[in-house]
Order: C-alpha cells, then sequence, then structure tokens
C-alpha cells in the first residue's frame, strides 16, 4: 500500500473489493447518533418480512368479496365524478370465494395455496391511505409521509433494534427491477447512513452476482484486515479533530461490513444449499426465488427484508388499468405459491412465531371498471383505490384466523376498525418491542419518527 496515499485516496482504493452496501445513504449530513439497539419492552416479533406487491393488488378480486358489486353490474357510483366516461360501472368479481380453516377466513379462489394457512393469518379488510397514486402512496407506506423525505420503515427499525448478525446487514432490499421512486424507498433519510438498506438485484441469484465485488480482486483477507485497521487508525486521529463527523463514520462503518459480509454473505446468499424440493415449493420465478432468499437472510439474523413484486421490464405488475382479471390470475399464482412457501417454511423451522410476515400492495383497486381507448369491457381494467383495501399479516404474534375490519357493501370505503398506514407502521413496531411514540431521531430542530403525530396499535389483531 502507498504510504503516500491521502485518507480519501485510501478509502476510495479500499472500497474496491466491497459488496455494494448503498453508500449513497451513508453520505447523509445528519448527525452521527448510535441506534438504541433495545427495545422499549419485550417483544413478540424479532424480523420483518415485508413481501410489496407493487402496483395494488385488487381486494375485491382477492380477500374481499362483494356480491352487491353484481347485483349493480353497471351502475355508474355517483363519487366517480369526472371519471364516469372512462368506466362502464361496478364490475363485479369473476373470481369464485369461499371459506377456509377453522376460522372460516373467506378468500378468493385465486389463493389456492396461501389459503392452507388461513389459521396462521391476519386478513385487515379496513386498510385505508392518503393517496391514490403509486408514488406518494408508495412513500407512505415505506416511511409514513408521502413525500420523499423521511427514512424508511426498515431504516427506523435498524435504528431502534440493530441486527441480529453483526456481519450482515440489518436491513436488505430484495428486487428483481427498480420499482416507482426507487432507492428513495429504502433510504435511511435523515437517521445515520448505516440504516440504509442494501439493495439486492435479484435477477441472478448466484451469489458472486447478488453481492457485486464479494471479494476482493487481490488481496488476501489477512491482508484487507491490515489495510482495515490501518485507515481505521489515521481516521481516529481524523476524527479528535473533527468531533462526530456523520459521514466519515458511516463510511467506516460500512466498509468493516463489508469485510465482514464476504465470509457471511456467501452462505446466508446461496440458495442453492437449499435442498432441490424446498426449492421447488417456491418456484422458479424471481419472486419465488426472493422469497426463499427472504428466508434465508431472515434465518441468518437480517432484521427487515423487502422483497419487491417487480420486474426490469414493470415497475408495478399489479397496477391492473386493464385486464384487470387475465392480469390477477396469472400475478396471484405466482404470489400464492411463493408466499405460502414462505409461511410453511418458516413454521416448519419454527421461525414464523418470531418473524412478522406482510403483504400487500400500496393501495387497492376500484370495485368499479376502467375501460381502455377501445372502451372495450372484456379487457377492463381497475384504478387505483386508497379508501379502502386489504392487507395480509402473519407470525410475529399476529392473531391467526383473524378476519378485521370491513369495507361498505361495493368495497369502496373502509368503515369498520379502519387501519390507516400509520396505524400498521404502529403495530408493527409494537409487535417489535418499539414505542411509535419513543422511536424518535432529532433532526432540523424537532424530534422525528416514524408514525409522526398518528398511529395506534391495532390491538384486535395481537395475540
Amino acid at each position: 500500500m502507498n504510504p503516500f496515499l491521502t485518507r480519501r485516496e485510501a478509502l476510495q482504493k479500499l472500497g474496491n473489493g466491497f459488496g455494494a452496501l448503498g453508500l449513497a445513504g451513508a453520505l447523509s449530513d445528519s448527525d452521527l447518533l448510535g441506534a438504541t439497539t433495545q427495545p422499549h419492552f419485550t417483544p413478540r416479533a424479532k424480523r420483518v418480512i415485508f413481501l410489496m406487491m407493487n402496483g395494488g393488488p385488487s381486494h375485491v378480486d382477492t380477500f374481499d368479496p362483494k356480491p352487491a358489486l353484481a347485483q349493480y353490474e353497471g351502475k355508474v357510483p355517483d363519487e366517480q365524478g369526472a371519471r364516469k366516461k372512462a368506466s362502464s360501472g361496478y364490475m363485479p368479481s369473476p373470481f369464485e370465494f369461499s371459506a377456509h380453516g377453522e376460522s372460516g377466513m373467506v378468500m378468493s379462489e385465486l389463493f389456492p395455496h396461501l389459503s392452507q394457512h388461513a389459521d396462521d393469518l391476519c386478513l385487515v379488510r379496513s386498510m385505508h391511505t392518503d393517496q391514490p397514486n403509486h408514488e406518494p402512496g408508495l412513500l407512505i407506506m415505506h416511511s409514513g409521509n408521502p413525500q420523499p423525505i423521511r427514512p424508511s420503515m426498515g431504516s427506523w427499525i435498524s435504528y431502534g433494534l440493530g441486527s441480529e448478525n453483526q456481519n450482515l446487514p440489518s436491513y436488505i432490499a430484495l428486487t428483481a427491477g427498480r420499482p416507482v421512486v426507487g432507492p428513495q424507498l429504502w433510504s435511511n433519510g435523515f437517521l445515520p447512513g448505516e440504516h440504509q438498506a442494501t439493495a439486492v438485484d435479484t435477477n441472478e441469484m448466484e451469489v458472486e452476482k447478488l453481492i457485486a465485488n464479494l471479494r476482493h480482486p487481490h488481496l488476501s483477507r489477512p491482508q484487507q484486515r491490515e489495510q482495515l485497521d490501518l485507515v481505521g487508525a489515521l481516521n481516529r486521529i481524523h476524527l479528535e479533530k473533527r468531533q462526530r463527523e456523520a459521514k466519515l463514520e458511516s463510511q467506516i462503518r460500512a466498509m468493516e461490513l463489508a469485510y465482514s459480509m464476504q465470509a457471511e454473505a456467501s452462505e446466508a446468499f446461496d440458495i442453492s444449499k437449499e435442498s432441490a424440493a424446498t426449492r421447488e415449493r417456491y418456484g422458479d420465478t424471481k419472486f419465488g426465488q426472493s422469497c426463499l432468499l427472504a428466508r434465508r437472510l431472515s434465518e441468518a439474523g437480517v432484521r427487515y427484508v423487502q422483497v419487491y413484486y417487480v420486474d426490469k421490464k414493470n415497475k408495478q405488475p399489479w397496477d391492473s388499468h386493464n385486464n384487470n382479471d387475465a392480469r390477477h390470475r396469472t400475478l396471484c399464482a405466482d404470489s400464492d405459491r411463493a408466499t405460502a412457501a414462505l409461511l410453511q417454511d418458516l413454521k416448519e423451522r419454527g421461525l414464523l412465531e418470531d418473524t412478522l410476515v406482510v403483504w400487500g400492495g400500496e393501495f387497492g383497486r376500484t370495485p368499479y371498471s376502467q375501460l381502455g381507448k377501445d372502451k372495450n369491457k372484456k379487457k377492463a381494467g381497475r384504478d387505483h383505490h386508497h379508501t379502502g383495501f386489504s392487507m395480509l399479516l402473519a407470525g410475529g404474534g399476529i392473531q391467526g384466523g383473524t378476519t378485521w375490519g370491513a369495507t361498505d357493501e361495493f368495497g369502496m370505503h373502509a368503515i369498520e376498525n379502519k387501519v390507516h398506514v400509520h396505524d400498521l407502521h404502529a403495530t408493527l413496531l409494537h409487535q417489535l418491542g418499539l414505542d411509535h411514540e419513543k422511536l424518535t431521531y432529532r433532526y432540523s430542530g424537532r424530534d422525528f419518527r416514524l408514525t409522526d403525530i398518528h398511529g395506534k396499535i391495532v390491538n384486535g389483531i395481537l395475540a
């Protein structure tokens, strides 16, 4: 190593052999504050796997049957306003609904595998959010705010609890394409850079392709350790003169984590170590294999794993403005198989009881139709819908076999036991042992939290 390198040059050269760790977040201007790393009370869950159905699944075709839509088929709701011309009115679901499990949970025929886990699931039918458009809707679901200025929920959880495995990131985002909004969805915002997610492209599942530059091209691990120790000594001298320099400290922590990952990630990210039967259970789709990887990462100690249902060609596959029925049949077949496999796998390994699994999109879809330019009713879709939709939860101290809340007879609005996204966030934090009102970070002169001034715990769904 050149003894005349500047500190900056040394940092840059050392970074060449390390895994991609989302270092953009490490360049935050926020003051350095460490995680609390201790729950406020005894948690029921240790980790979260959030399965994000980008685009918004139709609740009236999946988990919220509405017979009245057939009775009033073709009638255009008055509240459609200016959109009346683009609709052929209320559109009933073509899919059959039936009860499952001892709990009698009613689900669509589109979920033959997931319905077998009905007694492990909590179906929330009364979700609602503030925005009917993808960008703000996704941001609210991820950060509680419709603008890209706040930390994501995974970052808050990382800040509050840290990682169960110091050799792996506490927060990982698995995505086979760039979702709408992009990296801001897993941003650390003003939290210290170490709490930004490590984004992993799951188009290629080989370990070397999942984690770029996992191995240094020239140096052995002992040689890398010597380099890091040297730079660490230089930086300690530097930090003594510049107290609490968040940028540098975040870089150091990211580089140390990258070094540790070279051994640990080779094991945790390698789904080829799973049996052929297990891989087959999840399916060979990108989402299925991502769910399998999510289980491996959670089992290895990653605190929060976000799995995005996207691909390189489609940023929001569930956005069914046309061909709603056909698209949901295809999408649900993939998601159903993979999600059911994940639940079964976690349960068999004794992990479901302390792993909180969440399934859902940024909002739902309208109970009435949306027509294309050709006005072909056979290819009708459904528009965005934010005042009533459904989500699934399982594990982590959530009461299985529970159906919570309701929308009106048409599925237009949540009317019973309403659950806002802020309430969902408060409940997830609560299950992790975090008080959403106490998990705060002081920035720009005031204390911030994930739920801002909102949020209440949905006690009715807790075991």
